[in-house]
């Protein structure tokens, strides 16, 4: 029963609280902006890995944690958007923001 469970759906759900996330976090004006910029860096991140994942599926017939190339370059999406918060987190000067 669980090996037919297909996830899709709840991945595609999971999308809208974090769109209202960034939505007020926009908003709220409270962080700095490189930080706002992370959070949203990392949506870019899930449009690129499914975007890559599509690909090796297509051109490789294989999952993308196995084509190297592809699966590093969706990662380094989600490491800028990491940088970008972490950044701000070790501003030993906040008020610099």
């Amino acid at each position: 029963m669980i090996s037919n469970f297909d996830p899709a759906p709840l991945f595609a759900l999971s999308l809208i609280p974090y769109l209202v996330f960034l939505y007020h976090l926009g908003r709220s004006r409270q962080l700095p902006k490189l930080t706002v910029l992370g959070f949203q860096l990392t949506l870019l991140f899930v449009a690129v890995t499914i975007a890559a994942a599509v690909f090796a599926l297509v051109r490789y017939d294989s999952e993308l944690v196995a084509v190297d190339w592809l699966h590093g370059g969706a990662e380094a999406f989600l490491t800028l958007s990491n940088a970008c918060i972490v950044t701000v987190c070790s501003d030993p000067n906040p008020s610099s923001q």
